[in-house]
């Protein structure tokens, strides 16, 4: 309550100071607080002036009730209950009820623990009294000074302060102020004596409320008494006094006005205002510079002349002439001319309000619009009630579409109106066809996809578009000879004869026309098969060479067919001759595949022991090609393999065909005898017809 009597003394001082007329405000402040104690609405309240004034003391006064009212039941609730919980709610009401027993609690628990009841917390104002008065109500009465109880004074003279001085033998000098009674002591006004039963301390007047300082002006506690300061300053206009009052500061005396020389200064409560020193007659009004003008009495009087006449001013005064009637607009005149009636708009040839409900009212009308319509009171007409902008996102899932006095709702692509007519479902569009192939539907759409051998078209990606599987970079490599591309897939081909298509479909397969018995050869002759076709081979031993082993009439691969030397008995050159033995061999290599390293293609394999020795001598063996290496395709090599010679015809390089080639290769196998230094030369000499 405290608080609010500063802030209503507040607001008091400043009005009374600022030339508002003085009217009782003790009613009107009896009467706020009436209506508070009844629980009426403070902001609402039947006015009994009409002073300004009045008015705000009249609602401050309310206020200050129902605070009041609130805080003493918290406090009525923190002593009783001892908690506050009971009180939680969010209203400003129980808010302001709750504050105020939690404070109470804050006092008593002060108290409990022995602090003092004006302990420095940064609660706020209003809590911080509530505080204190909790922390002092619940001081056992016994270390309060008596009510009524009078100052004494110190042996000089002054006020005691609270020393140890020794006032009264009846307590042997116990007793900081006063004895009361025998071993009871008390002390001065302003003090209130401490747990101890001897000592004094001082009462804060402030927290208490008991101080008697006026309103606007704020309290200050001293040594044993207080002291009232003015809380809001005078205001322009006003000076303060030195008994702490405001008083009004006479401009027009003082001469700190700034009236002009043609006006004259006439002071007012805290301010003062400018006079023409210049009467006006009648007829005219004096301006802020002190000049006379003209009043408009045709303007600034209502009906200055009778009914049926037209006022015309003058200066300093005006006349009145006799007017013809003229009716204004949704008026005409009646049959005699005498007086304006209605016009009825609705009862026109011409429909007002364009099919809309028509309303006449007295000299004009209005139209009462369908549904979906809005009356433009300018142009008086029902205009189109944009629904989709008025209300967006609230009538249609997708789309919004106006309509004359309307709306309509419309989907996105991909969806269909549901029957509601506002939401929108999913659009199957795999119903109606659109992929040339297969088609999926997805929320909103739809997407098409094809089968194998079958692309999607990046031009519409609906259509599919057949695959050119041999025209793809790994086209090369999908059939061994030629790839046929057809929609959706493809197929191999081969050579037109000589072979025949693998169960794979992709690779050519040799027809061995020897064993299918498909060849032309003679009966004297050997059939030897060849990639993609057969040769038909005849081989007669050079002379005195005869062949060993039988010739069959079919060649298989790198069968050879070997001639020995069959000298005469008196054929010293053939018996001198070198060689020993010629063999053929047939080979049958394809050439369409490349070769990436050295691939080694005849083996010829010796029973010559390597680093053997033969009676007193060694064996060596040396191979060499002497005719057929066609652009130095091939090398042979020597190796030794399990302890024996062998030579190694490699291909080196890729031969294109077709191409026949005939290598004629020579193994000599020398011995040479230790003792006699004579060398026995046996050459072997074999001939490899090779088909690319």
């Amino acid at each position: 309550m405290g608080l609010w009597i500063v802030v209503l003394t507040s607001v008091l001082g400043v009005l009374l100071v600022q030339g508002v007329p003085q009217i009782s405000i003790e009613d009107c402040c009896k009467d706020g607080q009436n209506r508070g104690n009844d629980n009426q609405a403070c902001s609402t309240l039947p006015l009994i002036s009409e002073s300004p004034t009045c008015r705000t003391v009249q609602e401050q006064c309310c206020v200050a009730v129902l605070e009041d009212n609130m805080c003493t039941t918290g406090i009525t609730v923190a002593k009783e209950q001892g908690a506050c919980d009971s009180l939680f709610s969010n209203t400003c009401e129980t808010k302001t009820t709750k504050m105020c027993c939690d404070c109470c609690l804050l006092g008593k628990t002060g108290q409990e623990q022995g602090l003092p009841c004006d302990h420095s917390l940064s609660l706020g104002y209003q809590c911080g009294l509530v505080y204190r008065a909790c922390c002092v109500d619940g001081v056992p009465d016994n270390q309060t000074a008596p009510a009524g109880q009078t100052e004494l004074p110190n042996k000089d003279g002054t006020p005691d302060t609270g020393d140890n001085s020794v006032l009264s033998d009846e307590c042997n000098g116990k007793c900081a102020h006063n004895c009361v009674s025998n071993d009871t002591c008390g002390c001065f006004k302003g003090y209130k004596l401490k747990p101890d039963g001897m000592n004094c301390e001082d009462i804060n007047e402030c927290l208490l409320g008991a101080s008697n300082c006026r309103l606007g002006e704020r309290c200050i506690n001293t040594e044993g008494s207080f002291r009232c300061q003015r809380e809001v300053s005078c205001g322009t206009g006003y000076e303060l006094t030195d008994a702490n009052n405001c008083k009004d500061i006479d401009e027009c005396e003082t001469n700190i006005h700034n009236c002009g020389r043609e006006l004259e200064c006439q002071n007012t409560q805290g301010s003062f205002r400018c006079l023409p020193k210049v009467k006006c007659g009648a007829g005219f009004i004096q301006d802020a510079l002190g000049n006379c003008i003209d009043i408009n009495e045709c303007v600034s009087q209502t009906g200055p002349c009778q009914r049926g006449q037209l006022c015309i001013n003058t200066v300093g005064s005006y006349t009145c002439q006799r007017n013809s009637v003229n009716c204004g607009r949704g008026y005409h005149l009646n049959d005699d001319g005498t007086r304006c009636v209605d016009i009825d708009e609705c009862k026109g040839p011409e429909p007002v309000c364009a099919g809309h409900g028509c309303i006449n009212t007295m000299g004009s009308y209005h139209c009462q619009c369908d549904n979906g319509y809005n009356f433009n009171s300018i142009s008086r007409l029902c205009e189109d009630l944009n629904e989709c902008r008025h209300f967006p996102g609230r009538l249609c899932a997708h789309k919004c579409d106006n309509t004359p006095g309307s709306y309509k709702c419309s989907c996105t692509t991909g969806f269909k109106l549901s029957r509601d007519n506002r939401n929108c479902d999913d659009l199957n569009e795999c119903e109606s066809n659109p992929c040339s192939q297969e088609c999926a539907n997805v929320y909103g759409s739809y997407q098409c996809y094809c089968r194998r051998g079958y692309q999607l078209s990046d031009t519409d990606g609906v259509t599919c578009e057949d695959i050119d599987e041999c025209a793809l970079p790994t086209g090369g490599h999908i059939c061994s000879y030629r790839c046929h591309n057809t929609p959706g897939s493809f197929h191999c081909s081969c050579p037109v004869s000589g072979y025949t298509l693998a169960p794979n479909g992709r690779s050519c397969q040799d027809i061995d026309e020897c064993v299918a018995g498909t060849h032309t050869c003679a009966e004297n002759q050997s059939c030897f098969n060849v990639q993609g076709g057969f040769r038909c081979l005849s081989f007669d031993c050079p002379n005195n060479y005869r062949k060993v082993g039988e010739t069959s009439s079919r060649l298989e691969r790198s069968d050879p067919i070997r001639c020995i030397k069959s000298c005469q008995p008196n054929d010293v050159a053939c018996i001198l001759d070198d060689t020993h033995s010629v063999s053929h061999t047939f080979i049958s290599l394809p050439t369409f595949r490349e070769f990436t390293r050295p691939e080694e293609i005849v083996f010829l394999r010796t029973t010559v022991p390597a680093y053997g020795s033969y009676r007193l001598g060694s064996y060596d063996v040396k191979f060499t090609i002497l005719e057929g290496n066609v652009d130095n395709a091939f090398d042979v090599i020597k190796r030794v393999e399990n302890g024996l010679y062998v030579g190694v015809v490699r291909q080196v390089k890729l031969l294109t065909g077709p191409l026949t080639t005939i290598l004629k290769l020579s193994m000599r196998n020398l011995t040479v005898q230790g003792d006699s230094g004579q060398n026995i030369i046996n050459v072997f000499v074999f001939v490899s017809e090779f088909w690319f």
